[in-house]
């Protein structure tokens, strides 16, 4: 029997194209994380107007802008990732951005609905919308006192220290879940699920931030 000699130099080859490619992972994660960051800043420090009254009954109402928000970010997430391959990829920020447009909007209805509007402030914002997917990110933003959950005040810089956090955390699960974006029709229904179900569980967020204001 002959015995099988490994090349040399293969161990080494092996190690440096490791190296390399997670040289490359890491810059497309920062690269990544930088731009979503500077998006999730743009919103949340931009609270959006509504023209939503205070209801009656702000629960029913709210529950309704949730199904409407989130079929709207269903919609457009799912029409997003359509395109496969590098197409597809390229889609996935302006996705976000679109997804959390919508929510930030949502959050600012059923504010108007729990008759919260001027009280609705960026810290509100950006717990409402990430506390269901990062809440150790945004945990210092809240104070639980007795039923009520107190959003405090945060300086500027707190606030682009929670984007930046916020942006390499979602970064990783973009790239985790980036797969999907590579199947026809199936990725793009999986995708839209997620917006869906994603979108609701930022109005269950507000919904029980501003009921409990009342």
């Amino acid at each position: 029997m002959s015995s099988q000699r490994l090349d040399p130099e293969s161990e080494p080859n092996s190690e440096s194209t490791l190296d390399k490619a997670r040289k490359k992972s890491s810059e497309a994660i920062n690269r990544s994380s930088e731009a979503l960051a500077k998006a999730i800043l743009d919103i949340v420090t931009a609270v959006p107007k509504t023209s939503e009254a205070p209801a009656s009954t702000p629960r029913d109402r709210a529950r309704s802008i949730q199904t409407t928000a989130s079929l709207k970010a269903a919609a457009i997430s799912g029409t997003l990732a359509l395109p496969t391959g590098p197409l597809g990829m390229a889609a996935i920020l302006p996705d976000l951005i679109s997804v959390w447009r919508i929510q930030a909007k949502m959050v600012a209805d059923i504010a108007g609905a729990y008759g919260q509007s001027a009280h609705l402030s960026q810290e509100h914002m950006i717990y409402c919308l990430f506390r269901h997917a990062a809440a150790q990110i945004v945990r210092d933003l809240a104070a639980r006192v007795g039923e009520r959950v107190i959003i405090r005040r945060a300086t500027l810089k707190a606030l682009q220290t929670i984007a930046q956090k916020l942006g390499i955390k979602v970064s990783r699960q973009v790239i985790a879940k980036s797969a999907a974006r590579w199947l026809p029709v199936v990725g793009s229904i999986g995708v839209a699920g997620y917006a869906y179900y994603d979108t609701a569980q930022v109005a269950a967020t507000a919904t029980e931030l501003f009921d409990a204001k009342d």
